[in-house]
């Protein structure tokens, strides 16, 4: 299974997501790192990257997801690190997909919260390829999160899932936001759900706590997990994502 670290970021900063309360994000502030490096995005993205043992980092561009500019600056210097780069940048459009694929993204990541219709959905999977495109399935407490009710209006969970499979996506992410960083853990009823109408590749995140999430997420049917604060703090570290990654 996948291990990818995420990385939020906000006004040009690296901060950290708790319960889905935006306006309450800190700076991330790594144990051991020099002050100059608190909220440094690149420095976080080392860190995953050459201490962690992660491959591949997501990214939420914040500002955005809620409207305002895309903070092309910071995500093109995580993008020359060099590693496979999923990016949530509040993409409700096909101009806004091929932006982000031009910054140099390997996945466009559009989000049920500002995901205007299915039909712009299977307009985005058609021009940019199914292959690089996730739906993230966002919820807080289990309910969809959408700026559109008639996106979610009368669909379960798993109807909203099956119906972007339909529109072409080639990943679901499942990510409930009042979990994030919570150390809560991760539903895994809905995740075992979720398996049944996703395609073939499966994300999940939001309050993973350790080793032992790890190994149920991949029990129960996930492909690849996305953390953040088990790998500021080290809980998860280089160890537990070699053994993540290993087959069986």
């Amino acid at each position: 299974m996948r291990v990818i670290g995420v990385i939020d970021l906000a006004a040009g900063r690296a901060v950290h997501a708790r319960g889905g309360r935006r306006t309450d994000y800190a700076p991330v502030r790594l144990s051991g790192a020099a002050a100059a490096h608190v909220g440094d995005p690149c420095a976080l993205a080392r860190t995953y990257l050459e201490t962690r043992g992660l491959t591949e980092l997501y990214v939420a561009d914040l500002d955005a997801i809620g409207g305002g500019p895309s903070q092309d600056a910071a995500i093109g210097a995580l993008i020359r690190l060099g590693a496979p780069l999923w990016l949530d940048s509040g993409v409700h459009s096909v101009p806004r997909a091929r932006h982000a694929l031009g910054l140099g993204a390997s996945f466009v990541v559009v989000g049920l919260e500002t995901l205007p219709s299915y039909d712009v959905l299977s307009e985005i999977c058609a021009d940019v390829g199914s292959e690089r495109v996730a739906f993230s399935l966002d919820l807080r407490d289990g309910l969809p999160i959408t700026a559109h009710a008639d996106v979610a209006a009368g669909r379960s969970v798993e109807q909203i899932a099956a119906r972007a499979v339909e529109a072409g996506v080639g990943a679901i992410i499942v990510i409930d936001v009042a979990r994030v960083g919570m150390g809560e853990g991760v539903d895994l009823a809905l995740i075992s759900s979720l398996r049944s109408v996703a395609p073939a590749v499966l994300l999940a995140g939001g309050g993973v706590r350790g080793s032992e999430d790890l190994a149920s997420l991949a029990h129960a049917g996930c492909d690849g997990v996305l953390v953040a604060t088990a790998l500021h703090d080290g809980r998860i570290g280089a160890a537990e994502v070699a053994a993540a990654a290993r087959p069986g």
